[in-house]
């Protein structure tokens, strides 16, 4: 069995989903640490703000808005 791709959370589109598994910012990991966002939980896009600069995304039960750069350092598998 081949091993899955790991990709940014960023290069998602709506409706895809995945399962977290690193951050690889320590500063926005501590972040997003601190607002529930953990390894291992189930994240899926729901949609993407205008202009790019937020996307709506739901991690295993709950819905939140999150930066690019904040889902750009969300690597999924």
């Amino acid at each position: 069995m081949p091993f899955p791709r790991i990709t940014a959370a960023s290069h998602f589109d709506v409706g895809t989903a995945g399962t977290i598994d690193r951050f690889t910012n320590e500063n926005l990991a501590g972040k997003l640490l601190d607002i529930g966002v953990r390894p291992g939980s189930r994240l899926r896009i729901i949609r993407k703000g205008p202009f790019g600069g937020s996307w709506y995304v739901k991690i295993d039960r709950h819905c939140m808005a999150l930066r690019k750069q904040e889902l750009a350092c969300i690597m999924i598998k």
